[in-house]
């Protein structure tokens, strides 16, 4: 389902184009065994550590956004060495039962939730595209994909208990004892979690990269400004990983024009057709862009070309 999702397909195109992804569905949220006995920051570790587990993974890069940097920032703690790299994208630092706030701060945050559980199951647009207009405020051609995809993904009852256990969430220790390389991405209207949590943790991880994003959204959608920030440092700090821009200027003008072409959805006949060049000679350029831009394909190369630019 989030591959068919307008917003979440982006972000696993981009990630799976040079790294083996594994995701999995949080506690109380998926498709199967939504009944759980408990919903808690400890129980959220032990599945992080189940799924690892189950993975056979011993070394890897872990990218974790919100509160779901949590269970991540754990394991490092206990298993030192075994995340190499740390990714943190909206990290929330500090819950909101966590930080200074005052009677207002409280009465917001109750109305939300109860916005949320009443809402959760109606029919009415206005209530199914709150969450949605909370988290991208500056999406609205995706409220309805996203609010729907939600809907989908657990129950009302489990939403609000997720939300507490994040509103009890307290990092500032154990970002201390990071000792991986560290990349921290927070937009600057997180309307979330707000920026400063993302300076904090920057400031609490020893050596930590930040990347402040220009944007209002606390999920991210491709066609704004702010994804190219943000996936042009993933891109550079992830080892592997061969920055995006960094392989299409190392195209020649030929195989820019090709690339171009290509993007745009034309096969090689056409685009021989268009260039006045044997279609042989087009199967030989894409061959050698292929091999250049570190893909396997037409689709993984027109997905580069056209965040890059080209194809438009």
């Amino acid at each position: 389902m989030d591959w068919s999702n307008p917003v979440w397909s982006s972000w696993l195109e981009w990630l799976g184009r040079r790294h083996t992804v594994i995701r999995y569905d949080l506690r109380g949220c998926g498709l199967s065994d939504r009944d759980v006995s408990e919903i808690s920051l400890d129980r959220m570790a032990d599945d992080f550590d189940a799924v690892v587990g189950a993975a056979g993974v011993d070394k890897f890069a872990f990218f974790g956004t919100a509160g779901n940097v949590a269970p991540a920032i754990r394991f490092s703690g206990r298993h030192p060495g075994r995340i190499e790299h740390l990714v943190l994208y909206g990290c929330n630092t500090r819950g909101r039962l966590r930080r200074a706030r005052s009677d207002l701060d409280d009465q917001e945050a109750e109305t939300r939730l109860k916005a949320l559980e009443l809402g959760w199951e109606s029919r009415n647009a206005a209530f199914g595209q709150f969450f949605a207009a909370l988290h991208a405020p500056d999406a609205p051609e995706h409220y309805n994909a996203l609010s729907d995809l939600l809907r989908a993904t657990t129950s009302a009852a489990n939403a609000v208990l997720i939300i507490r256990a994040y509103w009890h969430l307290d990092l500032v220790d154990s970002l201390q004892h990071v000792r991986c390389p560290t990349l921290i991405i927070h937009s600057r209207d997180d309307p979330v979690v707000p920026f400063e949590e993302g300076r904090l943790a920057a400031s609490l991880v020893p050596g930590a990269l930040f990347v402040p994003i220009d944007s209002r959204n606390h999920i991210l959608v491709d066609s704004e400004a702010g994804w190219r920030q943000l996936t042009d440092a993933v891109d550079d700090f992830l080892p592997g990983a061969l920055p995006a821009r960094a392989a299409l200027s190392a195209l020649t003008p030929r195989e820019r024009e090709v690339l171009d072409a290509v993007a745009r959805g034309h096969g090689n006949r056409s685009i021989a057709k268009q260039l006045g060049i044997a279609e042989k000679t087009v199967r030989n350029h894409v061959s050698i862009i292929f091999e250049k831009l570190g893909v396997g394909g037409r689709s993984e190369a027109i997905v580069i070309a056209r965040e890059g630019g080209f194809g438009r």
